[in-house]
């Protein structure tokens, strides 16, 4: 039997693209991980309320605004918080792990949680490298060694056969639903000779989304796991009851960026009212380059944008993502999203594309 990505229909039948949420648990300036962690659990719980398709967690190590490190961890506390979203990893950084390892991590959290699980998996190491030294994996080679690692992890969640010397317990024949990401075109190119959905990382690194989307397409094989090409598309969505709010809760995120630019990366700083005196030109144009693929406004815009957005790319699901300072704001703008899903998310005819 092939197993889809699942998509849910509307009350008349029809189906619609899912929308879900990427969250990266900021850290605040002058906060903790805890409280973070807190917050995700949270806003976890909100999404599972407002309607959300899935609840995805992202592997970032030595970043100091960023809790979400030990993603299998954090992971199993928002699937013990919720009960019917599916949670994940968008993703998990598979040249930083053994692929038994995260076999065993996902096979246990699919055996407590039964049809919640989702594993996205990476091919950069989500750190500098430096830090990818210090998680002990072999840096000269992991990048190459990529495809085949996915092979093998995918080979642990398949039933065990008579005689095989090693096996993930749990994980054997529980076939955790796997996803390649990308933010380029080698994922896209990976995730169609494999027949495995494809999630682009557009809320950070637009610059080839139509093209890796065009290849994984064209070049899609069906296989065991699924039928048809499906792809989603990662968007940043500030919304506010104002699109003057939602621009300043956008200067969080642009500050959060230009740290990255200069080298000097922190927790989330609070928004500004003017990002001028904080960036030079070409600061601001390398910022803005990289968040792109970003929708900021009232509830009106942020319609228009998602729309146009799903008409541009044909897409099967959008993940939507936000890093905003402060938390209640922060409900705000998701919520804001899920209650223009519906209009936003026009039906579509099939999942297949010519």
């Amino acid at each position: 039997m092939r197993l889809r990505p699942g998509r849910p229909k509307s009350y008349t039948g029809a189906l619609m693209i899912p929308f879900s949420l990427l969250d990266l648990s900021p850290i605040r300036k002058d906060s903790t991980a805890a409280e973070s962690l807190r917050n995700t659990r949270d806003l976890a719980q909100h999404a599972e309320r407002w309607g959300y398709h899935r609840y995805w967690l992202a592997e970032h190590h030595n970043m100091t605004g960023i809790a979400s490190a030990a993603t299998a961890v954090v992971i199993a506390d928002v699937a013990a918080a919720t009960s019917t979203i599916r949670v994940g990893a968008g993703g998990i950084m598979l040249p930083n792990h053994a692929p038994l390892m995260v076999a065993e991590q996902f096979g246990t959290l699919a055996s407590l949680h039964p049809g919640r699980i989702d594993l996205g998996l990476g091919r950069a190491p989500g750190s500098d490298p430096r830090t990818a030294r210090a998680l002990r994996r072999n840096l000269q080679d992991s990048p190459d060694t990529f495809p085949e690692d996915v092979l093998e992890l995918q080979a642990y969640f398949e039933p065990a056969v008579p005689g095989q010397a090693v096996q993930a317990v749990p994980g054997a024949g529980l076939r955790v639903p796997l996803w390649l990401l990308g933010s380029s075109l080698f994922s896209a190119q990976l995730a169609a000779k494999l027949g495995l959905p494809f999630a682009f990382a557009s809320h950070f690194a637009p610059t080839y989304l139509q093209q890796a989307l065009q290849i994984y397409r064209s070049q899609f094989t069906p296989s065991a796991a699924l039928e048809r090409p499906y792809a989603m598309v990662a968007v940043n969505v500030f919304a506010a009851d104002s699109e003057r709010e939602a621009r300043r809760l956008f200067t969080s995120l642009q500050q959060q960026f230009l740290n990255l630019v200069r080298g000097t990366p922190g927790q989330l700083r609070p928004p500004v009212d003017d990002m001028t005196p904080l960036w030079s030109p070409s600061e601001q144009a390398r910022v803005e380059h990289s968040l792109g693929c970003s929708v900021v406004g009232g509830a009106h815009a942020v319609s228009d944008g998602l729309s146009r957005l799903i008409e541009e790319t044909a897409a099967d699901e959008l993940i939507v993502t936000a890093q905003i300072h402060d938390h209640a704001a922060r409900l705000r703008s998701f919520e804001i999203v899920a209650e223009l899903r519906d209009a936003i998310a026009a039906p579509r005819a099939s999942l297949h594309f010519d």
